[in-house]
C-alpha cells in the first residue's frame, strides 16, 4: 500500500510556494545554494556523514514539478500496480470507491513539496521561492538526505523493506524523520540551543511540520489514509529520530540505516525498537476453492494502519485504547481469474484476549461505515458474518487473534480457519 509513497523522491513538504513576481531568479547563483558547502559541513559535523562527492542541484518551477512526477511514474509504476493499490486500498475502506489515486497523489506532492531530493538521479532540486527561510530550511532537508544517500544507498534502503509494507512506511519514517531532524537542528543551533536537550523544541517542530500542511486544497480533501501517509513520516519520524540521538549520540545516524526499525510501532514507540522483539506474522485464513483466485498483492498491515482506521470509522479514544496493543498482521488480495471480483483475507494479533475482543467489536463498526450495504446474518460471541457492499463477509476472533475474510459470493468459499 505504498507505491506511490516511495517514488524514489525525498521530499521536503510545506505547501506551495508565494507566487513569483517579474522574471524567474536563477537560484543556482543565488545566496541559498552558495551555503550548501557551509550547511553539508555543519550536518557532517553532527552526523559524521561526510561527503563523498558534490551534490547537484537544481531549480524546478512548480508548473514544471507536475510534469516531472507525471513522468517518474511513468517510468518507475506499472499501470497494473496502481490499479491493484487502488483496489486494495478501496477494500480496507481507506479510499472511496472510483477514487484517481495517481492523480491525487501527483497533485498532493505538486501542492506540497517545496524542495526534493532524487535519489536514482542524485540531484536535489528547490522548488522557485521568493521565501529565503524556507529555501534554507528545505535545502538542509535535502542535503540531509544527499548525505545519508551517499553513505546507505536510499534506493536500497527502501527497496530492502521487501513486500513488508509496514515496514516501507517505517523506513519512510526513518529517512525523512532523520532529515526533518537535521533541518530543525541546524535552525535552533542558530540560536544557541540544541533539539537533543529540549523535548519541547521537538515537539514544536513536530507542531510546524505536521501543520503546515493542512491550509491547502487537495491536502484538505484527501482521504484521511492519505494525509496521514503523508505526514506520518516527518513528524514521528522527528519523534523517533530524537529518541534514538538521545540514546546513541551520533551514532543513532548511522544506526537506524544499519538496522533499521521493522514496524511503524517502533516508530510512534521507539523503546519497542530498543527491544527489538521479532515477532512471526499471522496465519490466514483459506479459500476452499482458492485455485480460481490469483493472488494480486500479500503485506503486512501494521499500528499506523489500524490507527488510521480506527480514527476513520471508530473514535479517537478507540485509536489510544487498541492501536498500540497491535502485535502483527498480514493480508492477502485474491482476484477471480475469470470476471471482475476480489476477495480481501486478513488476521491480526493483539496484546492480549482482551483487546483482539474490543478490536473485533469495534471492526464491526468499520464495516457499517465503509458499505453503503451491511447486513448481519449471523453473530456470535466469537464470530460474525453477513453481506457488504463487496459481498459476503466473515469477521472471527480466535484467543488474541482476529481474521476477516471479504468479498465472497458464496458461504461454501470459505475453507479453513488457521489453527493458533
Amino acid at each position: 500500500m505504498r507505491i506511490l509513497l516511495t517514488l524514489a523522491l525525498a521530499a521536503f513538504f510545506v505547501g506551495p510556494a508565494p507566487a513569483q513576481t517579474g522574471a524567474a531568479t536563477a537560484l543556482e547563483t543565488a545566496p541559498v545554494f552558495e551555503r550548501i558547502g557551509q550547511i553539508v559541513e555543519e550536518l557532517s559535523e553532527i552526523t559524521g556523514f561526510e561527503a563523498k562527492r558534490p551534490i547537484p542541484h537544481d531549480v524546478i518551477k512548480r508548473e514544471d514539478l507536475k510534469d516531472f512526477l507525471e513522468k517518474r511514474v511513468r517510468e518507475e509504476i506499472k499501470p497494473e500496480e496502481i490499479r491493484i493499490e487502488e483496489l486494495l486500498l478501496r477494500k480496507f475502506g481507506f479510499i472511496p470507491r472510483d477514487f484517481d489515486l495517481k492523480k491525487t497523489m501527483i497533485d498532493l506532492y505538486t501542492e506540497q513539496a517545496a524542495a526534493f531530493y532524487d535519489f536514482h538521479k542524485k540531484r536535489l532540486f528547490l522548488l522557485e521561492s521568493d521565501d529565503a527561510l524556507m529555501q534554507e530550511a528545505a535545502l538542509s532537508h535535502e542535503l540531509a538526505h544527499a548525505l545519508a544517500d551517499q553513505h546507505y544507498s536510499l534506493d536500497k534502503f527502501l527497496d530492502g523493506a521487501g513486500n513488508n509494507d509496514d515496514g516501507a512506511m517505517a523506513r519512510m519514517a526513518v529517512m525523512e524523520g532523520q532529515a526533518t531532524w537535521l533541518m530543525s537542528e541546524l535552525a535552533v543551533r542558530r540560536m544557541g540551543q540544541s533539539l537533543v536537550d529540549s523535548p519541547m523544541m521537538v515537539e514544536m517542530m513536530v507542531r510546524s511540520v505536521g501543520g503546515s500542511a493542512d491550509q491547502f486544497p487537495v491536502f484538505d480533501q484527501a482521504p484521511l489514509y492519505l494525509r496521514e501517509s503523508l505526514i506520518f513520516p516527518y513528524t514521528s519520524g522527528l519523534r523517533f529520530q530524537q529518541e534514538v540521538v538521545k540514546r546513541h549520540g551520533k551514532r543513532g545516524f548511522s544506526e537506524i540505516f544499519r538496522n533499521p526499525p521493522a514496524t511503524t510501532q517502533q516508530i510512534l514507540h521507539p523503546e519497542t525498537y530498543f527491544e527489538d522483539e521479532k515477532r512471526p506474522p499471522p496465519k490466514l485464513p483459506r479459500l476452499r476453492n482458492g485455485r480460481r483466485y490469483a493472488k494480486s498483492a500479500e503485506g503486512s498491515m501494521g499500528e499506523f494502519d489500524f490507527a488510521v482506521l480506527l480514527r476513520q470509522y471508530a473514535a479517537e479514544e478507540d485509536v489510544r485504547r487498541i492501536a498500540p496493543s497491535w502485535r502483527t498482521a498480514k493480508y492477502r488480495l485474491l482476484e477471480h481469474k475469470k470476471d471482475d471480483h476480489a476477495v480481501l483475507i486478513h488476521a491480526s494479533t493483539w496484546e492480549n484476549e482482551e483487546v483482539a475482543r474490543d478490536f473485533f467489536e469495534r471492526y464491526r463498526t468499520i464495516l457499517e461505515g465503509k458499505w453503503e450495504r451491511f447486513s448481519v446474518e449471523r453473530e456470535t460471541a466469537d464470530e460474525i458474518a453477513g453481506e457488504g457492499d463487496d459481498g459476503l463477509f466473515v469477521v472471527r476472533i480466535d484467543g488474541s487473534a482476529v481474521y476477516a475474510v471479504e468479498g465472497m459470493r458464496s458461504p461454501d468459499e470459505l475453507g479453513r480457519w488457521p489453527k493458533r
